[in-house]
């Protein structure tokens, strides 16, 4: 007997080429579609890049012509006079009033909005979660200047209660010492603000919840946790890059808000120590309020705060950009 025959076996049969894996036709060249939208990716990504770089350089460019001429600093400058000779302003007020109202509107909505989103999806029956969750997503849709109108006739009268009880028990701190004019200040501003971007944290914090993985939660429950530990160790390690994503769609547009902060706020080129006291400013609101009556070089001095403000949102994208990638490996992605 040939042993060379005896021990032989047929080789296991290739598999064939997937072909949605490989996307090859038979010429061995890639699909027209694929192509296409190849294409058209690449270049709608280009084309993001070329706007951004385009509006870099036109603020830019206009920036310079306006603060080669500027007799102040442009930085730390209190006040705002385009119309002198030479002309004297300075973004000191804008920028702590931008940033000081922002905090305000930040640490109003994001634990109010973090708690009704897991309320809707953990807690509230699906009757009831449902029509809140509607009424908010129209919440979001509501226009500025609703808002501000709102904010000038119902919230700015109704505040004088809450100013005066901050008065009472923490003006000893300078920050809540209130003089009695109009409140007209920055708190208000503050909590108009985080009522404007209390809708946009809210739904994209509720759709990362309801993300979270089933079986994880299951688990939780089996192993004796309560619903609350259950969304402490499962919901919200799962969801943290999306509520901060949340949260800087919700800040920037309470960095940029115009209508309803000119509306509200009493805006004057001063600094002050309380957070009741009227006055202080913004960067959009003080470009809205100024430039249908600034002249040429009044507006490219509005135009270089604008570039201020602008190269404040990228930072606090940057920022939480790299915030998001430190917590990649518990995202949605890895779950």
């Amino acid at each position: 007997m040939d042993i060379s025959t005896q021990n032989t076996e047929a080789p296991p049969p290739t598999p064939p080429r997937s072909t949605a894996v490989h996307k090859r036709t038979a010429h061995g060249g890639t699909r027209p579609g694929d192509r296409v939208f190849l294409g058209l990716s690449r270049g709608s990504g280009i084309l993001l890049l070329v706007i951004m770089a385009a509006i870099a350089v036109f603020l830019t460019y206009r920036a310079a012509l306006a603060i080669s001429k500027d007799d102040a600093n442009f930085l730390t400058a209190f006040e705002w006079n385009t119309n002198l000779e030479p002309p004297t302003f300075g973004i000191a007020v804008l920028a702590f009033g931008t940033v000081v109202s922002a905090i305000i509107a930040m640490a109003l909505a994001v634990p109010v909005a973090v708690g009704i989103a897991l309320f809707i999806t953990h807690y509230a029956p699906r009757k009831l979660g449902g029509p809140i969750a509607y009424v908010i997503d129209l919440l979001a849709a509501v226009p500025s200047i609703v808002y501000g109108l709102w904010g000038a006739i119902v919230l700015v009268p109704h505040m004088t209660g809450l100013f005066g009880w901050l008065d009472h028990y923490f003006g000893w701190t300078g920050i809540f010492e209130w003089q009695g004019g109009a409140p007209r200040s920055m708190l208000t501003v503050g909590i108009l603000l985080a009522i404007m971007i209390l809708p946009i944290i809210t739904n994209v914090s509720r759709e990362v919840f309801r993300q979270a993985p089933q079986m994880h939660q299951e688990a939780a429950l089996a192993l004796g946790a309560t619903r609350w530990e259950v969304i402490r160790m499962s919901v919200l390690p799962f969801g943290r890059s999306g509520v901060i994503s949340a949260s800087m769609l919700g800040l920037g547009r309470a960095l940029g808000e115009t209508m309803a902060v000119a509306t509200v706020l009493s805006p004057t080129f001063d600094i002050s120590a309380s957070l009741l006291d009227p006055g202080g400013g913004t960067f959009a609101q003080n470009i809205a309020s100024k430039f249908n009556e600034a002249t040429t070089f009044g507006q490219d001095a509005l135009i270089a705060s604008g570039l201020v403000l602008f190269v404040i949102t990228l930072l606090v994208n940057g920022a939480a950009r790299v915030i998001i990638n430190r917590r990649k490996e518990y995202s949605g992605a890895n779950a």
